[in-house]
């Protein structure tokens, strides 16, 4: 299956053998602090910048059925994001990971994003349409 939207990537994630615990980081694109005109004219044409993680959870699957109902709770938690990050964690022996288990690898996710290795990771935008990084 081709995956093209965060949909698809909740299918696939329920097909797996072990129980899925999902990873989340949602960034915001800022224009850097050293910067220049271009840079700045071109940012606000909606082009450039760089990706900063603004926030990030774990979640079970079973607690996204859908990319509406993320969208909506990260919303609340009034940050506006343009990318979202994914990843998922495979559980042992049918037994999910606990958050406290996903803790670690969801810091070091963050640390990858801070460090521009986004390629590594599956990414949506704010319409759920996945993302691909050259």
């Amino acid at each position: 299956m081709e995956l093209t939207n965060f949909d698809d990537f909740l299918r696939m994630a329920g097909q797996q053998i072990e129980p899925q615990r999902l990873l989340f980081v949602f960034a915001a694109a800022q224009l850097p602090d050293e910067h220049t005109e271009d840079e700045a004219q071109r940012f606000a044409q909606g082009q450039g910048g760089t990706l900063s993680p603004i926030m990030y959870v774990d979640k079970a699957l079973n607690e996204v059925p859908d990319f509406d109902t993320l969208k909506r709770e990260s919303l609340q938690m009034g940050r506006e994001w343009q990318i979202v990050f994914v990843g998922a964690l495979d559980g042992h022996n049918g037994v999910m990971l606990s958050t406290e288990q996903a803790e670690q690898p969801l810091e070091l996710m963050v640390k990858h994003i801070e460090n521009g290795e986004v390629q590594r990771f599956l990414a949506f935008d704010t319409q759920g349409q996945a993302i691909s990084f050259l």
